[in-house]
């Protein structure tokens, strides 16, 4: 299979993202932001990063690039899409994801590891994990709260659209095991048709045991796993 990793202008963590694929065997290029065919791909990364400086809001001018038009068309085809900390920003101003992302509770840029519980194992981002899996993945942002109207909260329960939570090391959902506010302690999320996935934590920096935990390789081989599947 073959992953494309969007580069914004001011993305930082797209050579991660091509390392990560790298290191589990995988086929990756990069995907500069103007390009406009997508279709070579299986899955999308789109990274962390500060795309286009985060002037006015996160992600707000890289949602107007070219290659998110490309995105669209890719995503309305069934292909998989992820976004990771800006690239999840992002996917939100393209309203490709429903809700949106306030600073964090803090006020404070926030960098550390955090503990996550596995809400939705039935995704092509999760199938490896079981449900309840307690998972060790950093984050790295500063606007990474993430908002929906109660509505919205409500219609992302009732479709198990809700994939991680932020949680304590045994896994329990509590507001001390929210680093940012983000409301029901929500970290990652995914569209109704299951092939887009928006989360604030970086899987490609744990995929060895090396960088301090390996379990973001359950994201990433999930994706690999649920495309090889499908062929």
């Amino acid at each position: 299979m073959k992953f494309g990793v969007i580069v914004f202008p001011g993305s930082n963590c797209d050579m991660d993202c091509y390392y990560a694929v790298q290191f589990l065997g995988e086929n990756v290029s990069y995907v500069w932001h103007q390009e406009t065919n997508l279709f070579s791909y299986d899955c999308l990364i789109l990274p962390g990063g500060f795309s286009y400086g985060d002037y006015l809001r996160t992600g707000s001018i890289a949602h107007l690039s070219p290659v998110m038009e490309a995105v669209k068309k890719f995503a309305l085809e069934g292909g998989l899409v992820i976004g990771i900390c800006n690239g999840f920003q992002i996917l939100l101003e393209s309203g490709l994801l429903p809700g949106a992302m306030l600073r964090n509770k803090s006020l404070k840029f926030i960098c550390r590891y955090v503990y996550l519980r596995v809400e939705n194992p039935e995704t092509p981002f999760t199938k490896l994990a079981k449900k309840g899996q307690i998972l060790k993945i950093p984050i790295a942002h500063y606007e990474g709260n993430y908002y929906a109207p109660p509505e919205v909260v409500t219609q992302l329960k009732a479709n198990n659209q809700i994939v991680l939570r932020y949680c304590d090391e045994k896994g329990n959902i509590t507001e001390e095991a929210n680093p940012n506010g983000s409301i029901e302690n929500i970290a990652g999320i995914i569209n109704e048709r299951g092939n887009i996935f928006g989360l604030m934590p970086h899987p490609e920096r744990s995929v060895e045991p090396l960088l301090g935990s390996s379990d973001g390789k359950i994201i990433l081989k999930s994706i690999i796993e649920s495309v090889k599947a499908k062929i």
